[in-house]
């Protein structure tokens, strides 16, 4: 028997898919797709808000030096200035590491409810329903891989 995928509610075999533990073996699988629910406003907007605090302090930083030439008082003031958005433009990139980190995982999650759906003993059954982007198609990969070996496979 190989192992195509592993986690804690789904289980995908060379024989057998289990689903919080249900049992569908292979040969009883006659189809399987998916489905895409609609989007996420609320993953969307989490992303928007997350664009907006990384553009906010760089947005701050030029309009700081747009303000020092216009003004112009005295070169001090506009050293000052320059110096000041130079350190917050600076200060930035530790901060937006960690945004972007977590503007990637909001990709990987996905923003849509996803589903993977079977036809077994002659009925459509869903298996799975989530919107983790990343686990739905290591999922869905593993159980076409076992699929298309149609018998059970031999370790390698």
């Amino acid at each position: 028997m190989v192992m195509f995928y592993d986690d804690r509610s789904v289980q995908v075999t060379s024989t057998a898919v289990r689903v919080d533990g249900q049992r569908f073996p292979l040969t009883e699988i006659s189809e399987v797709w998916h489905q895409r629910g609609s989007r996420s406003w609320r993953v969307l907007a989490g992303r928007g808000a997350l664009g907006a605090a990384m553009a906010g302090p760089l947005v701050a930083a030029v309009l700081g030096i747009a303000l020092a030439i216009w003004l112009h008082r005295s070169w001090t003031v506009t050293i000052a200035i320059v110096g000041a958005s130079v350190l917050v433009g600076l200060a930035v990139g530790p901060v937006a590491d960690v945004l972007f980190e977590h503007l990637d995982r909001s990709y990987a999650r996905g923003s849509r409810q996803l589903e993977i759906w079977i036809r077994w003993q002659g009925r459509p059954v869903r298996l799975v329903r989530t919107a983790d982007a990343l686990r739905f198609g290591q999922i869905y990969r593993a159980l076409q891989r076992a699929m298309e070996r149609g018998q059970p496979a031999r370790p390698r």
